[in-house]
């Protein structure tokens, strides 16, 4: 198993469609070449907010051949294989390591009353079928399952490829350095659209994994906070904070991303598809405005 690329910034590209709600496979390609002209370290597909609840299956296999053919071996993709059912997460997690995937994020299984025992069964059951890292996604807004301290801790010594963890549960800088504490194997990526990223980091975050549209920023963050530079990573994190406050708005996040991306010729539309809250012209205005006055034009 390979995961000395698992590190520093990924990216959770949106997927593109046409105007008609049609996937977009031409943009998978300047999408990815994009990402990899910005230096990210690896790129995260078919995540929550690349609308992974409402593709197809056939349409998961050519998103991740589409991106790892893009790729061509010059950035680690890895790929989102959440699913209610186990076996269905085993099925599609063997399904992306055929077709390329450096990684996956597995999300828990959503059970009407979780336990850790039930979450143990679900991540070693896909471990155990892959030989590719498994990063396990901590995001109960979304899951609706929360995670122990403890459950992460353990499961990351039973299975080494689980120690790898997208910690969202918020105060996540609390919960970074509780996870750490009872576990310093545990390798953790930050997320929540860079919302927390300093203090993320701060506490023991080696990397972030979020979706924010300008991902360099992020990466300059990180590398200016990496190399000992702390005054020069905070200046830029508090730089850009109003443009990463905005775009994390709960209900228009998405078509927020997705405008910045086909602004910055990364994606052709801004289309997401339906069911979603496309954006006003008085959140355009804003959007205009924040850019404009941060210079990123």
């Amino acid at each position: 198993m390979d995961d000395s690329t698992l590190r520093g910034v990924y990216t959770i590209a949106p997927t593109p469609f046409e105007e008609d709600g049609s996937l977009d496979t031409g943009s998978l390609s300047t999408l990815t070449n994009f990402l990899i002209d910005l230096g990210i370290d690896g790129m995260t597909i078919i995540g929550v907010m690349g609308e992974a609840s409402k593709l197809t299956e056939s349409e998961r296999d050519r998103i991740i051949a589409g991106v790892v053919e893009a790729s061509n071996g010059r950035m680690p993709i890895c790929v989102g294989t959440s699913h209610t059912g186990t076996d269905a997460c085993v099925a599609l997690s063997k399904r992306a390591e055929e077709l390329g995937a450096s990684s996956l994020m597995v999300a828990p299984s959503k059970l009407a009353k979780s336990t850790d025992e039930a979450l143990r069964t679900h991540y070693l059951k896909v471990a155990e079928a892959v030989n590719i890292p498994v990063v396990v996604q901590d995001h109960p807004t979304s899951t609706g399952v929360s995670m122990s301290v403890d459950f992460i801790a353990a499961i990351a010594d039973e299975s080494p490829q689980c120690r790898f963890l997208k910690l969202e549960e918020e105060p996540s800088p609390r919960k970074i350095t509780q996870v750490l504490h009872a576990n310093p194997n545990v390798k953790i990526f930050g997320g929540l659209g860079g919302n927390m990223l300093l203090e993320e980091l701060r506490h023991g975050a080696m990397g972030t994994m979020t979706g924010f549209a300008y991902p360099d920023i992020l990466k300059d963050i990180h590398t200016k906070y990496m190399a000992g530079d702390i005054d020069g990573a905070t200046e830029a994190f508090y730089t850009y904070c109003p443009l990463i406050r905005f775009e994390n708005q709960p209900g228009i996040g998405l078509s927020i991303r997705k405008q910045v991306y086909k602004r910055r010729g990364a994606i052709k539309t801004d289309r997401a598809r339906l069911p979603c809250t496309p954006l006003d012209e008085e959140t355009l205005a804003d959007l205009n405005d924040l850019i404009s006055r941060l210079g990123l034009e």
